[in-house]
């Protein structure tokens, strides 16, 4: 007999810190296998570039086959289930499903065919075409597993798509290292052929991440048959109808995805091709290189934290808009946003302060990029930001704004990099200015909706003076122990460790000497009484503290 496993609803926070587990447990393997390929012997800044190049082709791909599928479906099924209708839910999900196989089989068959086309003439770089093969079938399993996780993440138990991103990323890291191994000893070392075989990875952890989210639908059949049986408010629609809701709703929500996709794409186009006016063909891939995967992968790395504020608020949001919630949902917006600033802006100066030692410490072997990464940094805080006012947005039903906000900026983008990139001046540091205009007004453009549709309990000395103040005395602190532990006490990597991770305990000390949070934000935490109550004996916070915030 097959094990029946019930899977319960969590809380707002709960899903957010299984989400933040998940995304640090991704970023930090995503971070180990690109650091074995770029140091890699015969892969190096010139394989990242066949590698990345070509994933972004896919991710472009996977967006539009997708359409903005677990977002969508998150918010369709958590209105239903919120009034009940939990057979209406079920149903939204199966013709979803269906759907969007038929869409990401389309997807794959166009990056199959079409390879040879994209790899000689869009990205003229012609080594990538057997990466692109290799990626064609993620795009089909991708499309179906996120409706997988829409349709969990609807239903309030995130711990699903977090597990199911989680593992995807342990077998994307083993194999592909494993394959990149065989490959680099059958074919003695070779750049195509390696880079071909780290997207083959990516092809097979996709299709297990897949088979885990499937195989624990079916293990829950009977738990979502009895919800069905006690469901209430339910209203037939044909199956025309729920495709058109399901479009109608996706379509708009993920254009904000399609833009981002083609945000990355625009480096793509651009960079390669301009960069060869001034300088030979093999420096400006190894250029694009740097910028496109090492860049690229540090300063994502502080999104993965923040991306879970962003996924929460989607069904939270909707739910307490169809019970017109207003408290809960200035209450979740406010505390998401403030948690934003707080994450993003110490990451954004420690990356522009520690960006040379960084680079030095993870890529002995190809250590070039420091100015091209204190310029992307300067993306993280405004990127952060964005994506927890576009959870908000997409949750409250005004799905188009993110799309138009991060299409505006792409276009600032687009002539940034037309402009600035075949400047030798500026060249590849050029795309990296075009990212930072980019990401500011896609920003100033979203917030400024957000403000007019929602009350948000945040003052100015809360929300921007003090995390301001917190990040400048982590700043000063621990570039001035790196300077003096870097002078000759011990070895570099060692003082950039340290210092580090001095930085972290710094900036925990000044948020709360400061007294950023308040009693109720400090109880949302992992722990949060006990920390409270550790804060209250140390004296930093008295009883009612909050109020006198």
């Amino acid at each position: 007999m097959r094990k029946e496993k019930n899977i319960k609803k969590e809380s707002f926070m709960q899903a957010v810190f299984s989400l933040i587990f998940s995304q640090i447990l991704i970023k930090i393997l995503g971070l180990i296998y690109t650091l074995y390929l770029t140091n890699k012997e015969g892969f190096g800044d010139k394989g990242n570039a066949i590698y990345g190049s070509a994933y972004q082709i896919y991710a472009m791909l996977l967006t539009l086959s997708s359409i903005g599928v677990p977002n969508a479906i998150s918010k369709l099924v958590a209105e239903r289930t919120a009034m009940g209708d939990h057979k209406g839910a079920n149903r939204i999900f199966k013709v979803a499903f269906a759907t969007f196989a038929v869409i990401g089989l389309v997807g794959t068959l166009i990056l199959f065919f079409g390879a040879d086309f994209i790899a000689n003439v869009v990205l003229q770089i012609p080594e990538s075409k057997y990466t692109l093969l290799a990626l064609s079938p993620a795009v089909f399993f991708v499309s179906i597993a996120s409706v997988l996780r829409g349709y969990f993440n609807g239903r309030e138990t995130m711990k699903v798509t977090a597990k199911s991103q989680s593992l995807e990323q342990i077998f994307k890291t083993i194999f592909t290292i494993v394959i990149v191994e065989l490959i680099f000893t059958i074919s003695s070392g070779n750049t195509v052929w390696m880079a071909a075989g780290a997207n083959i990875a990516t092809t097979l952890s996709i299709f297990l991440s897949f088979m885990y989210l499937f195989s624990l639908y079916k293990m829950n059949s009977k738990q979502i048959r009895n919800e069905i049986k006690q469901s209430v408010n339910y209203k037939y629609q044909r199956v025309k109808t729920i495709v058109k809701n399901i479009l109608w709703v996706s379509i708009p929500m993920s254009l904000s995805s399609i833009m981002s996709s083609f945000n990355k794409n625009i480096d793509s186009f651009t960079v390669v091709r301009n960069l060869k006016k001034f300088m030979p063909e093999a420096e400006a891939q190894a250029q694009y290189g740097i910028l496109g995967v090492k860049v690229d992968t540090l300063t994502s790395l502080p999104l993965a934290i923040n991306i879970a504020f962003a996924t929460a608020l989607v069904p939270a949001i909707s739910a307490a808009k169809a019970k017109n919630d207003k408290k809960t949902i200035t209450k979740r917006v406010s505390f998401s946003l403030l948690a934003s600033m707080l994450i993003g802006l110490p990451c954004t100066i420690g990356m522009i302060i520690f960006a040379d030692p960084i680079l030095h410490l993870l890529y002995p072997n190809a250590p070039d990029g420091a100015l091209i990464l204190q310029i992307s940094a300067i993306t993280i805080i405004f990127t952060i930001l964005d994506q927890t006012i576009n959870g908000t947005l997409q949750g409250i039903g005004k799905v188009m704004v993110p799309a138009i906000s991060l299409g505006c900026g792409m276009l600032t983008k687009l002539v940034f990099n037309l402009i600035l990139v075949p400047n030798p001046a500026f060249g590849v540091n050029g795309a990296a200015i075009g990212s930072v205009a980019c990401h500011i007004v896609a920003f100033c453009i979203a917030f400024t909706v957000l403000r007019k549709n929602v009350k948000l309990d945040l003052t100015i000395g809360k929300f921007i003076i003090k995390p301001i103040l917190a990040t400048a005395i982590m700043a000063v602190c621990s570039y001035f122990l790196y300077s003096q532990l870097a002078s000759g006490i011990i070895i570099e990597k060692w003082a950039t460790i340290l210092s580090i991770l001095f930085a972290i305990l710094i900036y925990l000390l000044a948020v709360i000497a400061l007294k950023i949070l308040t009693k109720e934000e400090i109880y949302m935490l992992p722990y949060g009484k006990k920390i409270y109550k550790v804060l209250e004996r140390l004296g930093i916070y008295e009883k009612e503290a909050e109020e006198k915030l």
